[in-house]
């Protein structure tokens, strides 16, 4: 396996630099095993039958990058994970641009908040654990006034986000603040389209994955094995995996929404070895890192966005519903003019057990 093996030519004006209006409007490629089919998303019920789960994630996107001083010199932080599980938390893992000037015990003035404290704890490389005072509200009303939404750098802003940025780039479930990337395939849910999905009898289990800023991060090993993922936080309730865990007795279906979901149900589903009741519920950090071979045990199908090329996210969908058939469904999508990337059309994608 090469990462080379999951290369492939996007024009540059398939990438989306503004979500469909409405949201549900853009388009959907089901991808079966032995077919593609043309549809939008708000053609989803109708895919979908009476009594399949619909897993989402409720992750909040937060106004995560922030720039600061040391000194003269300028410093850009790209918050990643909290260390409280992103509930509260006020010590945090961040990315950190010019990160060689910093030192633990360093003070780190905020700019547009001079009164949030944030201190080096340590730092390796260009990670660095800062500390932003013991008031989680105080950090939380700081982020507000002086964070940035993170968007992907696939997405132009040259004067930075808009202000349409801050609702756009936030799912319909967000609930839990935590992630600094959303869950793009819920990017296209609509008030309409799950009053339709509840009408149609699907039901929905809601999980936490706080998504972080190794999402954005390049690809470099030449085979992918060698690539790690960064921990993110995720939570699995009892009450969701019950829900999940109830599908398939009954004859029904899991559907992940996104990747993020799919990577937490996976995780959950590690120590289970019964596949009609395949999660357990789970709190903690994951870096699950999903590759063709993997077999997958708790989702039957994957609603997701279009991905880079050469990423883990196009290996992963790869994993999922096999190589060849995501080269073929990425051409089609091409040739058709599909929009790629977080504010670009979907797809719904059927698991292949022969995936390879």
């Amino acid at each position: 396996m090469r990462t080379e093996d999951f290369d492939f030519a996007l024009p540059e004006q398939l990438i989306a630099q503004a979500p469909a209006r409405p949201r549900d409007a853009a388009r959907l490629l089901v991808v079966r095993p032995d077919a593609l089919a043309d549809r939008i998303i708000r053609d989803l019920p109708g895919l979908l039958e009476p009594g399949d789960v619909m897993v989402v994630n409720d992750t909040r996107v937060i106004p995560a990058r922030l720039r600061g001083r040391r000194g003269d010199a300028a410093i850009e932080i790209m918050l990643n994970r909290a260390e409280e599980g992103g509930q509260g938390g006020t010590v945090w893992e961040a990315l950190v641009r010019n990160a060689r000037r910093l030192r633990p015990g360093d003070a780190i003035a905020i700019e547009g908040a001079p009164d949030l404290p944030c201190q080096v704890v340590s730092r390796e490389g260009g990670i660095a654990r800062l500390d932003f005072g013991p008031d989680p509200a105080k950090l939380a009303a700081a982020l507000d006034r002086a964070g940035e939404v993170p968007l992907p750098p696939y997405i132009a802003r040259p004067e930075g986000p808009r202000a349409e940025d801050r609702e756009d780039y936030q799912t319909l479930f967000a609930a839990r603040p935590g992630a600094v990337a959303a869950p793009t395939a819920s990017l296209h849910f609509t008030p309409d389209l799950v009053a339709a999905l509840e009408a149609r009898g699907v039901r929905r289990a809601t999980v936490t994955l706080h998504v972080g800023a190794g999402t954005f991060l390049p690809l470099r090993a030449e085979d992918p094995r060698a690539h790690r993922l960064h921990a993110e936080w995720g939570e699995v309730t009892e009450e969701a995996a019950a829900l999940i865990n109830a599908a398939r007795p009954a004859g029904r279906r899991i559907i992940a929404i996104g990747t993020t979901a799919l990577r937490l149900l996976e995780t959950a589903a590690l120590a289970v070895e019964d596949p009609l009741r395949p999660v357990r519920p789970f709190r903690g950090l994951t870096d699950i890192y999903l590759l063709p071979g993997h077999r997958f045990r708790a989702a039957d199908a994957l609603m997701t966005n279009f991905h880079l090329p050469k990423s883990t996210l196009f290996m992963l969908v790869s994993a999922f519903a096999g190589t060849a058939r995501m080269r073929a469904a990425y051409q089609h999508a091409i040739g058709q003019g599909y929009r790629f990337y977080s504010y670009g059309d979907g797809s719904l994608l059927f698991r292949a057990d022969d995936a390879t």
